[in-house]
């Protein structure tokens, strides 16, 4: 039995007391920290402009002075007029009152009689319970009846005193003071960009410069990229909105467009509630319903459009994040730092996957944030069987076909696999039905994908036949003749697996215009009776490692005795050593081509044989 590790059970000890401690520090020094965040990610948004203004020959300075004040004046200007339109809107609502009262007594009135009746059963109900309780506390201890006014409760209202001056300014000044701290941090970190590059690769590198200069680099390139094409959209998304109420004839429509495009910086519930307020109003400044529904379906169509075709266009690979981890990532920095954290949950957790994608030690954070494949297709199509669910099993080999040849597929991902099953086999970490199932379920798929292989170059074989009439140069008839003389046998080694793959290599030789056939899995003696009967030009063996190399040296040695003129090649399929000397231990390294791919064994057959192949039948096959 394996010894429990002490000093790993401290490590995970401390890595969670150093969570919890980083937490608590992002919780507790928001105040500090959310302004910090805010410059990043401004910083981030505004180095691309200032970095094209520095390659037009401008002063750093004057480059980071212009930028910040056309930002500042924007964002200002833009506030400026939102909470004027916000104001008059306010301003607006009761007259907007009778239409609201309309809406609400022709929805009464559609609701039917039903609702009506249940409406004035409940009130009733609720009377007479009132009735009850007031007749029962009208009743004192001495059997004297108080009135009802003596004893119910006097209502009790709690005002808070009147503001005064300091604590104006303070509710004022406060998001103002913020502010001021961002645009400081930001101006800062502008100037200074490489300076606090250097700083924090010294602080922590230590010393291993390639990785955290990759690191920051990848970094640095995603989120700026992720949050200047984010703010284009939004920014661009706001006007559209705008524009289109505009014209519906909604009041105020930069106030509903404005705030469209900065909620949208919201994952998942900023589009919902930028669309929300404005169907809202329409609800109170329209008769009828129509225009209330043309600006539902405007914000649905925009919503769709920009989130399926513009965002993937435009981000490309965009993030790098699960959508999962987009989800975790706004509920957790919205609990820890509020809207605020909301806004800079995709950002600072980009950061965090790319750094773990590059520091080891933070690998696990990669795998549980990123949007990459953390199972290869061989581990995953395995993995299914082993779960004994072949349907998605198939899907996997179906999506792997869609843009790759069915060579890839054999070669990449079903050897793989049954090395996978190899050496778990060898471990003794298979039951025999699983085993079964796994093979069964393979030599089933590889058949199919062969039947399909058939049916198309029965198709191509009619297109080539109206091709050869048409072509006043067809093939000689020796060539037709050694074609069809030469055969090649592909031989297993020593198990069910190196069938299957053999059985692959004689499917690929016959699209690839060859006469091959496969031997089924035996005993030695018969398989070479075999092979002594059929007299093929060309024999393959075909073994899959572990343990290999010692059981084709024994096999191989048989068969050169039998037949010692015989072209021998021999597949060690999927091998991670060096073919020359795996084929020395096998053999004269002279005579014994060792090939580790289905795609290599081919052209070594090719070689010994001297056959001209007939034109490849198309690779890419689908399953279903």
């Amino acid at each position: 039995m394996a010894r429990p590790n002490p000093f790993r059970d401290l490590s995970y000890l401390l890595a969670v007391i150093v969570a919890v401690v980083v937490i608590a520090t992002l919780y507790l020094a928001r105040v500090v920290l959310i302004p910090f965040a805010l410059a990043i990610l401004f910083s981030f948004l505004l180095t691309p402009v200032v970095t094209w203004l520095e390659c037009i020959r401008l002063p750093r300075g004057l480059a980071v002075l212009f930028v910040m004040v056309f930002f500042v004046a924007t964002m200002g200007s833009v506030g400026w007029m939102v909470t004027d339109q916000l104001v008059n809107v306010t301003n607006q609502l009761p007259s907007y009152r009778t239409n609201i009262k309309h809406k609400i007594e022709s929805l009464r009135s559609q609701m039917g009689q039903r609702l009506n009746k249940a409406s004035d059963t409940m009130a009733e109900l609720d009377k007479e319970l009132a009735d009850q309780s007031t007749s029962v506390s009208v009743r004192g201890k001495s059997g004297v009846s108080e009135s009802p006014s003596m004893a119910r409760p006097l209502p009790v209202a709690v005002v808070s005193p009147p503001t005064n001056m300091l604590e104006s300014a303070r509710n004022v000044l406060g998001p103002l003071g913020t502010a001021g701290i961002v645009v400081v941090f930001t101006i800062f970190m502008l100037m200074r960009r490489e300076d606090l590059r250097n700083r924090f690769i010294r602080l922590a590198g230590r010393g291993r410069l390639n990785l955290m200069t990759r690191a920051l680099d990848d970094a640095a390139h995603r989120v700026s990229r992720y949050v200047f094409l984010q703010f284009i959209i939004n920014a661009c998304y706001g006007l559209v909105v705008g524009v289109a109420l505009h014209f519906i004839g909604i009041p105020n429509a930069l106030l509903w467009g404005v705030g469209a495009g900065m909620l949208r910086f919201l994952p998942y519930i900023g589009p919902p509630i930028g669309a929300i307020l404005p169907i809202l109003l329409s609800l109170a400044v329209f008769d009828g319903w129509t225009r209330t529904l043309i600006i539902i379906g405007l914000f649905v169509v925009i919503e769709l459009v920009v989130s399926n075709f513009v965002e993937p266009s435009l981000y490309g690979a965009h993030t790098g994040i699960s959508a999962l981890a987009i989800l975790f990532a706004a509920v957790f920095w919205a609990l820890l730092w509020g809207p605020i954290g909301l806004v800079l949950s995709t950002p600072l957790t980009v950061c965090l996957v790319v750094m773990a994608h590059h520091v080891p030690r933070l690998g696990f954070l990669h795998v549980i944030l990123g949007d990459e494949p953390v199972l290869p297709p061989e581990a995953q199509f395995y993995q299914r069987l082993l779960a004994t669910d072949q349907n998605e099993a198939k899907q996997v080999l179906e999506s792997y076909l869609k843009d790759r040849p069915l060579e890839d597929l054999y070669d990449l991902v079903l050897i793989p696999a049954l090395s996978l099953v190899e050496q778990d086999r060898h471990r003794s970490e298979l039951d025999e039905a699983t085993e079964d199932f796994v093979f069964q379920n393979v030599k089933e798929l590889v058949e199919e994908t062969n039947d399909r292989s058939n049916e198309q170059r029965g198709l191509n074989a009619k297109d080539a036949d109206k091709t050869a009439l048409s072509d006043p140069s067809p093939s000689s008839p020796q060539e037709r003749a050694t074609n069809q003389a030469s055969l090649v046998v592909c031989m297993p080694v020593r198990d069910e697996s190196d069938e299957i793959v053999g059985t692959m290599l004689a499917h690929l030789l016959e699209r690839a215009g060859y006469r091959a056939h496969f031997l089924k899995i035996g005993t030695t003696a018969k398989m070479l009776a075999q092979v002594s009967e059929e007299r093929p030009a060309v024999v393959c063996l075909s073994a899959l490692p572990p343990f290999a190399i010692a059981h084709t040296r024994k096999l191989y040695e048989r068969l050169r005795a039998q037949s010692p003129d015989l072209e021998i090649v021999i597949g060690l399929w999927n091998y991670a050593g060096d073919p020359m000397k795996a084929a020395n231990r096998i053999g004269d390294i002279a005579q014994v081509p060792v090939s580790r791919t289905l795609a290599h064994a081919i052209q070594q057959i090719r070689f010994l044989t001297d056959i001209v192949p007939q034109p490849a039948v198309a690779s890419s096959i689908p399953l279903a």
